[in-house]
């Protein structure tokens, strides 16, 4: 099966964008060298990924302790 964005000629990736939180973003394609949105048919969130994705910092609540 051909890609049809290949037998098009229409300037694409067949990698998946990560958008990370800390507004970062990496595609799986190592050779991917424009990590434009409209490029990716495949867009995923970093915290999508199973065990989560080290960008994404959980905040720690203290609470004061009564005396």
């Amino acid at each position: 099966m051909e890609c049809i964005h290949c037998t098009r000629g229409i300037d694409h990736c067949h990698g998946t964008l990560i958008l990370h939180a800390d507004e970062q973003v990496e595609c799986s394609d190592l050779s991917c060298g424009d990590l434009a949105v409209v490029r990716h048919d495949l867009v995923i969130e970093c915290h999508t990924f199973a065990g989560g994705c080290g960008c994404v910092v959980e905040e720690t609540v203290y609470f004061a302790q009564a005396s």
